[in-house]
């Protein structure tokens, strides 16, 4: 008897508060060693349109739903009784009959009118509107769409007349009562898009919980130990789901650098983890490296990255999960000795005491550093011709030709000096290496996967350019324009890194909710375009669920906003959340005591995240912004948000 696991079940159980999860993972456990164990309490449904769902008991009021046949067992779902009862009494497990995939289906009969949910972005002054005027109907948006596309889709049958009245404004909560790929498909069309229809032949005696689609939902547990981790991890942390769509991203051959980008939400990192496992499985004797831009990033993947090839553990000896900065280092210590870096400190010391000695010089510590940061040692200029030529781009101040003349005095002297030290920066490490790699008779890496790839840098994208050596599927990079944060833009194509035709937008969202992916998208515009032209579209990004609205707060205090995010965190851990599943989140290092009060007016324990703790369970975390990119959590505070820190007043005048 195959026994599998729903999504529904581990989401419904997540709800439940620790004393309920342990017995019912102990009553699952149970029924996946013997379900036809007598101490199993089944009660059947008979309220239930899908006469194979039933009950099992898990203490007095917890309730297992099992869809029972001759030849499996479903855990569907969990709750109280009587919301049990509910749950498994408004749906259905059926195979739909145009895509063959197995689905839960909400019985139309049992749902209420569906509720328009009204979200106001902006105050709107009242108008008075004449007796006679009446609202113009907006227009159905499915109302011209073939039958047979719609259930393409995945749409249900008994949904099809629900989803042919739908108009912008019921879409959104109509899609919350389908199966995810109907959801996704329609609101894609909606705004717009071509979402790719299911195939419209089913195979005969085709299995329906090995379709794609069905991949995505329900799981077979071979043994407790699988079970065992199925609740160990969330629903999207053990699966690490994978669209169907986005697969042909993963597996498609590209004959130079290839690129995805997406905002927040969208899967790049996933798809980074898949295309690293794909590439250690089709190349037997390729080394693999997955990377990102912080030591932090790269402890969540490497975690990801065990859970996906689970089943494979011999991939992971060739794949090697690390910080760029770190695999930097490493290679450069192989090649030419452990590398002595010079400090942010140390720069900034040396640059005050060589433009000192510069007369007229009239450039402050924080632009000096700032130029030397992101122009001369970012771009490893060794001569007075290189700097004068180079192309400042995020600089805002223009200089001329004398300035720079005065400015290079500076920095060479600074340069020299390091040099004479035996010091060195990041960017002189990757750019000794940029030149060393295409000597050796083998490069370090076939294959390099990159995530986060809008914070790599000049000297990082002329190392991996090197290691990629213009070899097919050398280079994957996953990131979003959107959110470059460390490094100022310039252009790939320039260092031998030319992703046109070769870069693509995935637009679904499967981790923000419309109402906070809304509030965010009002701070992008809809199209961003990189240096070298490649243009990554915001027009048509879908999240396909709902959340309650991000709330906005003032307070005419620090010690009022403590209090108030304080009372709030104590809420959240009063209605299940676990400590870790919570973050506190400030601009910059400086106003990290305005959490540590909030988090501890709470009485909740915390963490400060740094390059050393990314994460700590049974403790909160607080952090900067900029630590918290690609990090996730169920509920999360943002504090200090005051004029001149949000945004920082000294970093928009660099």
């Amino acid at each position: 008897m195959n026994f599998r696991i729903a999504d529904t079940f581990t989401d419904s159980l997540a709800r439940l508060t620790g004393d309920e999860q342990k017995v019912v993972k102990t009553t699952a456990f149970d029924l996946q060693l013997n379900p036809a164990h007598p101490g199993m309490s089944f009660h059947k449904l008979d309220r239930a349109k899908d006469t194979r769902f039933w009950s099992v008991r898990a203490g007095s009021d917890i309730r297992l739903i099992v869809h029972k046949s001759a030849s499996s067992l479903l855990l569907c779902y969990v709750d109280h009784h009587d919301k049990a009862y509910a749950w498994a009494e408004r749906r259905k497990l059926e195979v739909h009959p145009t895509t063959g995939a197995a689905q839960f289906v909400e019985v139309r009969e049992r749902v209420e009118e569906i509720r328009v949910p009204k979200y106001v972005d902006e105050p709107v002054p009242s108008v008075r509107v004449p007796a006679s005027a009446s609202p113009t109907p907006k227009p159905l948006l499915f109302a011209q769409t073939a039958e047979q596309l719609l259930l393409g889709f995945g749409v249900p049958v008994e949904w099809l007349e629900d989803v042919r009245k739908a108009d912008e404004d019921s879409l959104l909560d109509l899609v919350e009562h389908l199966p995810a790929e109907a959801g996704e498909a329609l609101l894609e069309l909606a705004t717009g898009g071509t979402p790719k229809a299911a195939p419209v032949v089913v195979q005969p005696n085709a299995d329906p919980f090995e379709h794609p689609d069905a991949l995505r939902r329900f799981r077979v547990v071979a043994n407790v130990e699988e079970l065992e981790r199925a609740f160990e991890y969330p629903w999207e942390k053990w699966t690490i789901f994978l669209h169907p769509d986005q697969r042909q991203f993963v597996e498609r051959d590209y004959n130079g650098p290839a690129r995805v980008s997406g905002s927040a939400g969208t899967g790049k990192t996933i798809v980074a983890l898949h295309r690293a496992a794909h590439l250690a499985r089709v190349n037997a004797d390729a080394r693999v490296l997955l990377t990102t831009f912080s030591e932090g990033l790269a402890t969540a993947l490497r975690t990801r990255l065990r859970l996906l090839i689970s089943s494979e553990p011999r991939l992971g000896e060739r794949i090697e999960v690390a910080a760029l900065d770190a695999v930097g280092l490493r290679l450069y210590e192989v090649s030419f000795g452990k590398a002595r870096l010079a400090t942010a400190s140390d720069v900034r010391a040396r640059l005050a005491k060589h433009a000192a000695k510069v007369s007229g010089s009239r450039f402050g510590e924080s632009f000096l550093f700032g130029e030397w940061h992101q122009v001369v040692d970012a771009w490893q200029l060794q001569t007075w011709e290189e700097y004068r030529d180079v192309v400042r781009l995020g600089r805002k101040t223009r200089l001329s030709e004398g300035q720079r003349q005065l400015l290079w005095s500076v920095f060479d002297a600074v340069r020299q000096e390091l040099q004479a030290d035996g010091l060195v920066s990041l960017a002189g490490v990757f750019t000794r290496l940029a030149i060393e790699v295409p000597k050796r008779k083998h490069p370090p890496f076939e294959h390099v996967v990159l995530d986060e790839a809008q914070d790599v840098s000049v000297a990082q994208l002329k190392f991996l350019a090197a290691v990629g050596g213009g070899r097919p599927n050398a280079l994957f990079f996953a990131g979003d324009l959107g959110q470059r944060i460390f490094q100022t833009a310039f252009s790939w194509k320039s260092l031998g890194v030319d992703v046109r035709g070769r870069s693509r937008s995935l637009m679904v969202n499967y981790r923000t909710s419309h109402q906070i992916r809304a509030q965010a998208d009002r701070l992008l515009g809809t199209e961003i375009a990189d240096v070298d032209g490649n243009s990554e579209s915001r027009k048509g990004t879908v999240s396909v669920f709902n959340g309650p609205s991000p709330t906005v707060q003032e307070f005419k205090t620090p010690e009022d906003e403590s209090k108030v995010v304080g009372d709030w965190i104590r809420s959240q851990v009063d209605a299940g959340l676990a400590a870790h599943e919570i973050g506190v989140f400030v601009r910059s290092e400086a106003e990290l005591e305005r959490a540590r009060e909030a988090l501890q007016h709470a009485d909740v324990p915390f963490v400060i995240l740094d390059e050393r703790v990314q994460s700590v369970i049974g403790k909160a975390s607080v952090a900067t912004m900029h630590f918290a990119k690609g990090l996730e959590f169920r509920a999360v505070a943002v504090m200090a948000c005051d004029d001149e820190v949000i945004p920082c007043s000294h970093a928009s005048s660099a």
